[in-house]
């Protein structure tokens, strides 16, 4: 009985400590975000960013700088998500909202992407002090599984944004962009923060943790280059491999 106590409570350390862990790599990242927007030509272009960067103040220094944001809104923006989430579950009467949708079957998911746009907030959410916001969106993914354990299941998920894009930025092409940035993230932050542990890195001091960005970073690019695109199965590959990761480092002959 002491055993399975004496477990729980590591496991529940070591999940605050990752907790914690997880929290200063994100305060970190949005320490160093104004920073990193003024050293960016901005005029023209869109800023994109999940829910740790839909902050007033960085709504408003895009703004500023002549840019535009789409950012993901969650519960770190509770007054926010709440506003959102209620507009588009519970419309005004006659409110017509701005819809695009687009379908994709891969392996064993078939998708449907349903994009919901709308402008009847962007006074409102102005005063409030979301500088230049024009449309509120919500994008519905409806995952059917056609294999597998979960065979004949359909997985919901809902997500919100806010944008300084106006309306004659049509829905479809607002449920492209989102697509794209979904892409940068899947692509290149999350291989990088899970597949290579970024995010369970502990070296912390000094320039070690610029060092280890900076060698992961050349780790994807090799293996991109030379045409791998399941990361995680080309590391086991080379792992079991040295020669063959000597070879694509061209330390030996082919």
């Amino acid at each position: 009985m002491r055993r399975k106590s004496d477990a729980a409570a590591a496991a529940a350390a070591a999940a605050a400590a990752a907790e914690e862990l997880a929290e200063e790599k994100a305060q970190a990242e949005l320490s160093v975000a104004p920073d990193l927007l003024r050293q960016v030509p901005l005029r023209g272009r869109l800023v994109t960013g999940d829910a740790l960067y839909c902050q007033q103040a960085l709504c408003q220094q895009i703004r500023l700088a002549q840019g535009h944001y789409l950012f993901v809104i969650k519960a770190n923006q509770p007054e926010l998500l709440a506003e959102v989430a209620l507009l588009f579950d519970q419309p005004p009467p006659g409110e017509r909202f701005a819809t695009a949708s687009s379908c994709r079957t891969q392996r064993d998911r078939h998708e449907v992407r349903t994009l919901t746009a709308s402008t009847a907030l962007a006074e409102y959410l102005a005063e409030c002090g979301w500088a230049g916001v024009q449309q509120v969106l919500r994008l519905e993914s409806c995952v059917a599984h056609l294999a597998g354990r979960r065979q004949g299941q359909t997985t919901r998920l809902v997500r919100h944004f806010v944008t300084s894009l106006s309306p004659q930025v049509p829905a479809h092409q607002l449920l492209r962009l989102i697509r794209e940035h979904w892409h940068i993230e899947n692509r290149l932050h999350y291989v990088r923060d899970v597949t290579l542990g970024e995010d369970a890195s502990q070296v912390r001091s000094g320039a070690a943790p610029e060092a280890l960005a900076a060698l992961r970073n050349a780790i994807l690019g090799l293996l991109r280059h030379h045409g791998y695109d399941n990361i995680a199965a080309a590391l086991r590959h080379f792992a079991w491999s040295s020669g063959a990761a000597l070879r694509l480092l061209g330390l030996l002959p082919p």
